[in-house]
């Protein structure tokens, strides 16, 4: 009975045998959620977060929105000078009106990171200047300033007068992509550029010349909402 016994209590596994086995299951269930939460990543990143949808433009003297989203702001603006314009609940740009007009209206569109990331051209006309400005992050001199936004400045030429789009990256992720260039011609609803993550497009408009038709909180959708007509 004691040579049993003895037998016995040694094919126990030590604790720590035990130990070691529950640090290898561990490690294998933390690497099996990492691959499928790459995966699933990879999945939204490339077949939902960059989808680029076909839209239906809109014919005749009306001015379409250039991205995706919710209309958090509509101002009137009656002075060339600096405008700054905040960006979500954190962060801001600046920017001239000058160039566009004396009175300006200024839209902004906040995009989710659910909504199309894609920009569109709001009217057809002519790039005058592609504008990209880097961002800040927590400059210690000046707590205002280090919440700069990224942001590629698109004024454009149209018939009516000068637009200008501003294209506004996530405070965390800045990466802006353009897809024109100084002098390009465009056409209504055509592709402009891309913002990744949650991203703002702010489009400047010279007031006397447009009707806006769009109301704060509108859903609307790059290239097929109309934001506006032209008088």
């Amino acid at each position: 009975m004691v040579e049993i016994s003895t037998i016995y209590i040694n094919a126990l596994p030590s604790w720590n045998g035990m130990f070691n086995l529950f640090i290898l299951e561990v490690i294998g269930s933390l690497f099996f959620f990492l691959v499928v939460f790459l995966i699933i990543y990879v999945i939204f990143w490339q077949f939902y977060f960059l989808r680029d949808p076909a839209r239906k433009i809109p014919p005749g003297k009306v001015i379409v929105s250039p991205a995706d989203g919710k209309v958090i702001n509509i101002m009137e603006c009656d002075f060339s000078s600096s405008l700054r314009i905040r960006k979500g609940f954190l962060g801001s740009i600046e920017t001239l009106s000058g160039d566009v007009g004396q009175k300006v209206t200024v839209i902004s569109i906040f995009m989710s990171p659910l909504d199309v990331h894609v920009n569109r051209a709001p009217y057809e006309g002519e790039v005058l200047s592609v504008k990209p400005v880097c961002g800040k992050f927590f400059n210690a001199g000046d707590i205002e300033k280090s919440l700069m936004n990224e942001k590629n400045e698109i004024l454009i030429k149209a018939p009516f007068g000068r637009m200008k789009v501003i294209q506004i990256a996530g405070f965390l992720a800045r990466r802006i992509e353009s897809f024109v260039s100084k002098g390009q011609k465009l056409v209504k609803g055509q592709r402009v550029g891309l913002i990744n993550l949650g991203s703002q497009v702010t489009l400047i408009l010279p007031t006397e010349k447009i009707r806006l038709k769009v109301r704060l909180g509108s859903r609307v959708k790059a290239g097929s909402s109309i934001l506006a007509e032209v008088s």
